[in-house]
């Protein structure tokens, strides 16, 4: 079928004309999510030792994709995987939290994005990373996101239809095109703003999303977004350890900002990837809460579901590299971990998992060459 660009379509579909979509995941079928955006490889070295890697799938994309399916989602990434050894450890490591990746080798296929993620801790030991994209064997740069292209929107669209979430962090006419399909169908669209963007394909973007979720302070174009055309019914700015506040459209007008205090993290490890598990979990308990989506949502269930979303955030600061905590922790242990934050107390963490790997096995391109 073709697709029209949403410039040319008809206006976003609002909250109230999603089609209901029952996905209460005791007792029926899975919820299901499809997502297009960065998909890498993190290289995680740790604070401890830098003479050896951690390698897990990452990427916001990719991490709230991963923890989706963690979650009980049936979830599949849209991407250009290739074949070279560190899209092999990616898509192993995505197939084993159960990720579906039949749409993940979309052509042209390119070099899976690496990006070397350096844990370090202050003089006062409080943890902070930096994200390089330089290869840590030879210097030279890493490969970096490729978005899919039109070419394959067409051969995607008819398998949109059980789609209940639509999640994208990157920017292309492609992830545009499908994410308008998806809401047509009557899905969420969840956008995320990682940084600059095309001005033209992030209006476009800032007026299909029914959730837009961003860091403070990162794009001030998003404060000019609820505009009578665009299908935002929820806006929400994360601030670190100051917690996020947020505004919504669920009623008949839009409410002012309303603010939630960070939950406290159990432990301090790495923050990294608590906003792609704060993401996943706010979808999950939005869906469990009112399987129909935004369209029947109250005020209060999207307070419990931000609440839940933090619990998630502040459980995953406990470990190293963004979904560290899939590694050490059983998911009974993780649910009983995360029911004991919600209650206001203080959960036992177990400590991180070490799945190291030889940097050589994952060489770049350049060292190839």
């Amino acid at each position: 079928m073709p697709v029209r660009s949403q410039r040319d379509a008809e206006p976003a579909p609002t909250i109230r004309s999603m089609k209901a979509r029952g996905t209460k995941q005791a007792g029926s079928k899975r919820p299901t999510a499809f997502g297009s955006g960065l998909i890498a490889l993190d290289l995680i070295v740790s604070a401890d030792s830098s003479s050896s890697f951690q390698a897990h799938a990452g990427g916001t994309c990719g991490n709230v994709l991963t923890v989706l399916a963690y979650l009980g989602w049936e979830s599949y990434p849209v991407a250009r995987l290739g074949n070279d050894a560190a899209s092999q450890v990616l898509q192993a490591d995505m197939s084993r939290w159960g990720v579906h990746l039949d749409h993940a080798r979309c052509t042209p296929s390119a070099h899976t994005p690496i990006i070397v993620q350096q844990i370090r801790r202050k003089r006062d030991g409080t943890p902070t990373h930096s994200f390089s994209w330089a290869c840590p064997r030879c210097g030279k740069r890493l490969p970096s996101f490729q978005p899919i292209t039109r070419t394959v929107v067409d051969s995607i669209a008819p398998h949109l239809a059980s789609a209940k979430v639509f999640f994208m962090d990157r920017l292309s006419r492609g992830i545009l095109d499908l994410a308008a399909l998806a809401a047509k169908n009557g899905a969420l669209i969840m956008y995320e703003p990682s940084g600059v963007a095309e001005p033209r394909l992030l209006r476009e973007a800032i007026e299909l999303a029914h959730i837009l979720k961003y860091a403070d302070a990162r794009l001030s174009e998003i404060e000019r977004a609820w505009t009578e055309r665009a299908a935002t019914a929820i806006e929400i700015q994360t601030m670190g350890n100051r917690g996020l506040r947020y505004r919504h459209k669920l009623g008949s007008k839009r409410s002012n900002w309303l603010s939630i205090p960070a939950i406290n993290a159990p432990r301090l490890v790495d923050t990294c990837g608590s906003g792609d598990w704060f993401s996943a979990g706010f979808l999950t308990e939005i869906f469990r809460l009112q399987p129909e989506g935004l369209s029947k949502l109250k005020a209060a269930q999207l307070t419990q579901a931000l609440h839940y979303g933090q619990a998630l955030a502040a459980w995953n600061c406990g470990f190293e590299g963004a979904r560290g905590g899939m590694y050490a922790s059983t998911r009974n242990a993780f649910q009983k971990q995360i029911a004991k934050l919600l209650e206001g107390g203080t959960p036992a963490l177990p400590t991180s998992a070490k799945a190291t790997v030889e940097a050589e096995s994952l060489a770049c391109p350049a060292c190839v060459a």
